[in-house]
């Protein structure tokens, strides 16, 4: 039980951030969430009262990544804060200093204010992004343990800018000597249920697969896990005594972009119609990634099977991801019945 706990959480127009607001209250917690404009509450509040009544429950606050105005007040008598809000990384930016100075800033602002206020845990999403190894590295299995190198450069700017925030993030919660303690949920590629336009960007990969904007499909292979169940984990490492100062990858089965097509238009019959059944050859995607900045940052992982283990996840906390199949056929049907295909 939430015992009337307030929680807040960062960036609740998002999608991760949305579904732990929606599971927060589902708990029967009081929540807080930031947006970057309050002209956005109507619109938010009405997205997620489609999955729950939020009541009189849920509050919101306007704070950004890039500016120290307003996190205070957001923090100031919460129990918790679930920091979710990052910039996003889809087209990557041509400098990654506009993905890396604002993601390691607001989690700093974010921090400094949880710390202030005395919450009892921040818990940060970062990504499993930050857990990689070395650039060329042959195929293997990622845990906990693993620090993708931030120097570089050949990283790109969002693993650089997750890797960063996140080492700022353990840097200054090591430094506070306060009584507030961290966790971070490091997700896989998250799909899942969607409840409105504002979704991650990982989801657009099944959604240009379902409107046929992929001609072929390129050997790239990805751990899948459930927004609904990084929730679950975000919730469960706010609250277990055992998460504190840890590391958590949030990541289900494995599946090439063939499989998830393959599965598409298997279940889906003709809402799958324009699904790609056709492979893309490595160098055909390599040229292209020549003149697409969002090819570009996934030319290096072609044929790469590179997973994450969330073994740490589910003996230390329990948490169990659902099974692939149904997170993906739940993001496809929702995108089909909201419209955004």
């Amino acid at each position: 039980m939430s015992d009337q706990k307030t929680v807040l959480v960062t960036g609740g127009s998002g999608y991760i951030g949305g579904w732990c607001v929606i599971g927060l209250l589902q708990q029967g917690y009081t929540v807080r969430t930031t947006v970057r404009d309050l002209a956005r509450e109507a619109g938010v509040r009405a997205a997620l009262g489609t999955v729950v009544d939020p009541g009189d429950r849920l509050s919101f606050f306007a704070a950004n990544l890039t500016e120290d105005a307003g996190w205070d007040q957001a923090v100031e008598g919460c129990d918790y804060v679930l920091h979710v809000a990052s910039p996003l990384g889809v087209p990557p930016p041509k400098d990654p200093n506009d993905l890396i100075n604002p993601a390691r800033d607001g989690a700093l602002r974010a921090l400094n204010a949880a710390i202030k206020a005395g919450v009892k845990r921040v818990v940060m999403t970062s990504s499993v992004a930050s857990t990689s190894p070395p650039v060329g590295a042959p195929s293997g299995v990622s845990d906990e343990t693993v620090w993708t190198d931030s120097d570089d450069v050949r990283h790109g700017g969002y693993p650089r800018s997750k890797t960063i925030a996140e080492r700022a993030a353990w840097d200054l919660m090591a430094s506070s000597g306060g009584a507030t303690t961290l966790a971070t949920v490091n997700p896989a590629l998250v799909l899942g249920p969607v409840f409105g336009a504002d979704f991650s960007d990982s989801v657009q990969l099944v959604q240009r697969l379902l409107s046929g904007k992929v001609p072929g499909l390129p050997r790239l292979g990805f751990n899948i896990v459930d927004v609904r169940d990084v929730a679950d984990l975000h919730i469960r490492a706010m609250t277990n005594p055992a998460a504190a100062g840890q590391r958590f990858i949030a990541a289900g089965e494995f599946a090439w972009m063939g499989d998830i097509a393959a599965l598409l238009r298997a279940r889906l019959g003709d809402q799958a119609a324009k699904v790609p059944t056709r492979n893309a050859p490595d160098v055909l995607i390599r040229l292209a990634a020549l003149f697409d900045r969002d090819l570009s940052a996934v030319t290096g992982s072609l044929g790469k099977r590179q997973e994450f283990t969330s073994a740490k996840a589910q003996s230390v906390l329990g948490w169990r991801p659902r099974p692939m199949a149904e997170t993906i056929l739940d993001c496809a049907n929702s995108l089909i019945e909201k419209g955004l295909v």
